[in-house]
């Protein structure tokens, strides 16, 4: 059963950074590509960035320039470095299996996320 825990959300300042953690069990987590995911209300799901199983990271418009993406496959983990915060960060932030946005459609196995907030 694949098994999503994100983790190191929390409220930091504007500017501030923050890393999150997700820790994944239950399927080829080294054979895997893996992508950070936010869902707000206001603009539900939007997919981040992500990592394929050689290290190769993808980003989306959202991301570029502050966020960044690293696994440890001995550990079977996938963080997220998110630097210069802004209060438009605020979301639920989940991990899941894939490199972008088509798999984050099909993707059902969702973890609880971790929320962050940014305060201005």
């Amino acid at each position: 059963e694949v098994q999503l825990v994100e983790s190191g959300g929390g409220l930091v300042h504007a500017g501030e950074s923050l890393r999150l953690s997700c820790a994944a069990s239950g399927f080829s987590f080294a054979g895997s590509a893996m992508s950070w995911v936010r869902s707000t209300p206001e603009k539900g799901r939007q997919w981040l960035i992500g990592i394929t199983s050689d290290g190769s990271i993808y980003y989306s418009e959202s991301s570029k320039g502050r966020f960044t993406i690293s696994r440890d496959n001995a550990k079977n983990t996938v963080d997220l470095q998110m630097n210069n915060l802004k209060p438009e960060d605020t979301a639920n932030y989940y991990c899941m299996i894939g490199p972008g946005p088509i798999a984050m459609v099909r993707f059902t196995s969702w973890g609880q996320g971790t929320h962050v907030t940014v305060s201005s």
